[in-house]
């Protein structure tokens, strides 16, 4: 598994291996969280997950239902903007708008354009579809502010990595649904979008680094609670009756990620619909590598890739 990984991506993932608890594993989760935030705030982790870019200005607001959540513009930026909201990963459980601000800050930066990146209620203390309801009220609730924040409603993109990827994949549906608000792209980075079934990636790479089987399992169950079983498309994308309709998409897959055909199969759904679609998976990749700059090269690469695709979308 390790033969194309960088130097620097096999150490962190030898380290991971030795002092990180599986998510099955963890009897505290509100301790888990406190620790993986303040991990964050050190200088290796902030080595590992990238700081922000300094050309940016950050903002904390609350947006939807009250979450928080963090807003990156050009320092130099005249309104109205276009705007990107982007939904963190973590299996729904775990996870902040902190670890995004490597890329939310850059593509900010290099789009010019406001990246709204809401918080929003994890499980198993919320379990679904509370993480749904709360991303479907930030985006009404960020199109119904606009002139306050500065941003053209009419130029919009959802973006989420993993579990945020997934939120980032049912809520282009939900406005599909709705008839608004329009969404002009959507980045799907690692996507988790089938809840239950297990795709052939998941047995080639089921005990890689960050993201292995077991962690997927687990994620899914405390994300599910008693709903474990249910096959709404709000909980696995891929099984909405129709994907005709759907905003452009730009799917992003890592090539040692158990996720992997969660994000190619999204695709050939996406495409049997009629919808356009780039797609990229990057060598060398693990699961996550886009919240982890530090120790995974190519994630400055896909960060070049999605700028270039909201330049042409948005």
């Amino acid at each position: 598994m390790t033969s194309t990984m960088a130097l620097r991506t096999r150490v962190f993932a030898a380290l991971l291996g030795l002092t990180d608890k599986g998510i099955e594993d963890v009897v505290d989760l509100p301790a888990h969280r406190a620790k993986r935030v303040r991990l964050q705030r050190t200088l290796p982790g902030q080595y590992v997950f990238g700081r922000a870019d300094r050309a940016a200005v950050a903002e904390e607001i609350a947006v939807g239902n009250g979450s928080r959540a963090l807003v990156h513009r050009p320092a130099d930026a005249a309104a109205p903007l276009p705007v990107v909201i982007n939904f963190h990963g973590g299996g729904w459980v775990q996870g902040n708008p902190e670890q995004s601000q490597w890329m939310a800050s850059r593509i900010a930066v290099r789009n010019r354009a406001a990246v709204i990146s809401p918080a929003y209620a994890l499980a198993p203390e919320h379990p679904f579809p509370a993480g749904v309801e709360d991303c479907w009220a930030t985006l009404e609730w960020v199109v119904a502010h606009a002139d306050e924040l500065g941003i053209d409603p009419d130029r919009l993109a959802v973006m989420g990595d993993s579990g945020g990827g997934n939120l980032a994949a049912v809520l282009a549906l939900l406005a599909r649904d709705a008839g608004g608000p329009k969404v002009r792209a959507q980045v799907l980075i690692y996507p988790g979008t089938e809840m239950y079934d297990r795709y052939p990636s998941e047995d080639r790479h089921a005990e890689a680094p960050v993201l292995t089987s077991r962690n997927m399992r687990a994620f899914a169950r405390l994300y599910m609670g008693e709903r474990y079983g249910d096959e709404d498309f709000r909980a696995s994308p891929i099984r909405a009756t129709s994907h005709a309709g759907l905003p452009p998409a730009f799917i992003l897959t890592a090539e040692l990620d158990p996720l992997l055909d969660n994000g190619s199969r999204y695709r050939d759904a996406l495409e049997a619909a009629g919808v356009a679609v780039r797609y990229a998976e990057y060598a060398g990749a693990i699961h996550g590598f886009m919240s982890l700059p530090g120790v995974v090269p190519v994630a400055k690469r896909a960060l070049d890739d999605i700028v270039d695709y909201l330049g042409r979308t948005l």
